[in-house]
């Protein structure tokens, strides 16, 4: 499928990702106002965290990355389309998922330890508090997974797309029920009876349980009837193959997440918060653009591979990787130019203040480098699973948090404690590019010509042209905050924030025009109708 399929099969999912990032960064921003940048938020952010590393220890890495290639095998393979075999994986996944949630609920302290210091910048009690009350989301964040993995792998995309919209609306309104309860949580609750912390927790809970409960309709509509399917297939044995490789891969990111975690919290006060809301803010174009792409991608990398097509691997791998930086670096410069101006707009309200969030703009402006190589390291990694990979990957892996761990464990002695947190983010980005550095040349030994010189050539186009945008919008936040000495911070940063977008929006559009980068007139040609398109398909995904 050349680049005009691809924008097609993407804008069908465009409209549920954008709604859903944006109705999340709501939640966040509300997160944010309502709790601040301290202990309290750190303690939540690293409470809410440790359901994400023990689920995708437990099945997450697994099921977005060897599930769907497996499916796929199943239905063109068996003479029932895979029902029996899909039966048999979300019976054996259900049961994994509700021993390790247990297991998990149990060990909370433990859990709770490995990434919270003790000291006068965190709270492991509280930390601890909130993961008895958050942990329970593990078992519904794998279900929805299994039941978005059937679906996905079925050619259902909108469903998925538009669950963690209800999770958003949800956290929504806990967060004002959680501002109208009265009381306050103590930073040492010595029993879990305080109903500040009731409300919340139970309530960030309740969302991934809704989230999981509004796909179990279009599994339905789909054809697929979900029944337990005890037994064992012997293809089952080498999903496990696969799985054991990709636990192995999750192992080593969450052990760099925990220093990362570790060493934001004893350094100063909110850099635990401050890291997290620095990669929300970085990941939130991935999730609408670059996401959107490799979602649209891997039925049909993982049939091209099934069927042994190498040279339609490459096409789409070559094809995902210019369509991700003609969308993603232009993103990057202008977190580079403006991140403090939009850090400030965002986050300078309620329980934050204007230094908090100037200290996460700098944060966010520093990780910014590593959004284009982050999409690369994702389509890579998919496209090796799609081949039946899953050992090189994990050695990729290992490489990358190498990298990050030794560059964060010398931000204490570079840099000053509140700006050890825009090192760690910076770390972070770098291990992306080692990621992407590495994939290249794993797939080059794999599959031979990777089109390299077409896709160098395009990046290198497409960066020329973000940079001059990058320099455009500089000078139009210096022409602002000339003209606006004296007005409200947030004012005055949407302002600059708005100027050097247009500005710099439309030196951008010339220089790829002038540099003829010709997937620019892909986006062009459908972005008029993207809106009704999506639409169009999201209605029939969820008829």
């Amino acid at each position: 499928m050349d680049g005009e399929g691809l924008a097609r099969a993407s804008g069908s999912m465009a409209l549920a990702t954008v709604v859903s990032r944006v109705t999340g960064l709501v939640a966040k921003l509300a997160l944010a106002a309502a709790l601040g940048f301290g202990v309290l938020n750190d303690s939540y952010n690293i409470a809410n965290e440790l359901p994400n590393m023990v689920y995708e220890l437990l099945l997450g890495g697994v099921l977005s990355s060897v599930a769907i290639p497996v499916l796929v095998r199943a239905q063109r393979t068996d003479p029932d389309g895979g029902h029996a075999y899909a039966q048999r994986l979300l019976t054996m996944g259900t049961v994994a998922l509700l021993v390790g949630t247990l297991g998990a609920v149990a060990a909370a302290p433990l859990l709770t330890r490995l990434s919270v210091t003790s000291g006068p910048h965190a709270s492991p009690p509280l930390a601890t508090a909130f993961a008895y009350l958050l942990l329970p989301e593990i078992l519904f964040y794998g279900l929805a997974a299994l039941v978005g993995a059937v679906l996905n792998s079925r050619g259902v995309f909108g469903p998925p797309a538009w669950a963690p919209v209800a999770n958003n609306l949800v956290v929504i309104a806990v967060i004002g029920a959680y501002v109208a309860t009265p009381g306050r949580i103590s930073l040492q609750p010595s029993l879990m009876g305080e109903a500040k912390l009731w409300v919340l927790g139970v309530g960030t809970t309740l969302g991934i349980v809704v989230q999981a409960a509004v796909l179990l309709p279009a599994l339905r509509r789909s054809g697929f009837r979900w029944r337990w399917r005890w037994g064992w297939d012997p293809r089952l044995s080498s999903f496990g193959g696969l799985a054991g490789w990709v636990a192995l891969y999750v192992l080593a990111g969450q052990i760099g997440l925990v220093i990362t975690y570790r060493i934001a919290g004893a350094t100063a006060g909110g850099g635990v918060s401050t890291y997290a809301y620095a990669w929300i803010l970085l990941i939130v174009p991935y999730g609408v653009l670059g996401n959107s792409v490799l979602t649209a991608l891997m039925p049909r990398i993982s049939r091209a591979s099934a069927d042994g097509r190498i040279g339609d691997v490459v096409a789409d791998l070559s094809l995902g990787t210019r369509m991700s930086a003609l969308l993603l670096l232009p993103i990057s410069a202008l977190l580079t130019v403006a991140g403090t101006q939009i850090a400030t707009v965002l986050f300078s309200y309620g329980h934050s203040d204007l230094s908090q969030a100037e200290r996460l703009g700098h944060t966010l402006a520093a990780s910014a480098f590593g959004l284009l190589p982050y999409a690369v390291v994702l389509l890579q990694l998919r496209v090796f699973y799609a081949l039946g990979d899953a050992r090189t990957p994990t050695v990729i892996m290992a490489l990358m948090v190498a990298g990050k761990v030794g560059l964060s464990l010398a931000t204490p002695a570079l840099l000053g404690p509140r700006q050890v947190v825009i090192g760690l983010a910076a770390a972070n980005s770098a291990s992306f590019v080692i990621g992407a550095a590495a994939g290249q040349v794993w797939l080059w030994r794999r599959l031979g010509n990777l089109r390299t010189r077409l896709v160098a050539g395009t990046v290198a186009r497409i960066a020329v042209s973000a940079g001059a945008a990058a320099v455009a919008g500089l000078v139009a936040l210096t022409l602002s905050r000339l003209a606006l000495p004296h007005t409200l911070p947030p004012v005055r940063a949407a302002v600059e924030l708005t100027s050097a977008t247009v500005l710099g929006g439309g030196a951008l559009l010339l220089a790829l025009r002038t540099l003829r980068v010709s997937e620019l007139h892909v986006l062009l040609t459908h972005a008029a109708r993207l809106l009704p398109s999506a639409l169009t398909h999201s209605a029939g995904s969820r008829g």
